[in-house]
């Protein structure tokens, strides 16, 4: 119940700081970390520190991978070990992959978006219109990592 309660108020707090400023601050991830070690040795003695160690191991090393290739952040990394801390290795593994099926499904959608809005200024302009195509999407598909991972969290919570 703990376990959960850490890593839901780490998610909220990362969502809300990731979406307004595409950053995930060291004191949010290191103080959760931290917390996250002390709850598990309180609980559990050695076996709970070696449950989070482990756990965070698991979280650190698909998203290392991930930052590797830029695909995500550096507080995103961090993030997931601090989330591993909390959660355990199946758990994180399971949240790992849920967010990656909803930042694919994510980026799929802000492709189509970016296509209908190409698609409708050149339909505007070839009409005569002088259209602003919004720079939305423009560039990339960067997005922050937290608007998949909140639902995926969300998800493994509930199923």
């Amino acid at each position: 119940m703990l376990e959960q309660l850490g890593a839901c108020v780490l998610v909220v707090i990362a969502f809300a700081t990731d979406v307004r400023s595409m950053r995930i601050p060291n004191w949010l991830t290191g103080g959760s970390f931290a917390a996250a070690l002390l709850a598990h040795v309180l609980a559990a003695g050695v076996g709970g520190l070696q449950f989070a160690l482990v756990g965070a191991v698991a979280g650190l090393v698909p998203l290392v991978t991930m930052y590797a290739i830029k695909g995500v952040g550096a507080g995103d990394v961090k993030l997931f070990a601090a989330l591993g801390a909390w959660l355990g290795t199946s758990d994180i593994i399971q949240l790992f992959v849920y967010s990656i099926l909803y930042a694919g499904a994510l980026g799929v959608l802000m492709l189509v978006i970016r296509r209908l809005l190409v698609v409708g200024a050149a339909m505007r302009e070839s009409w005569g219109a002088v259209v602003a195509v919004s720079g939305l999407f423009a560039g990339g598909t960067r997005f922050p990592f937290m608007l998949a991972v909140a639902p995926a969290a969300v998800t493994c919570w509930l199923f």
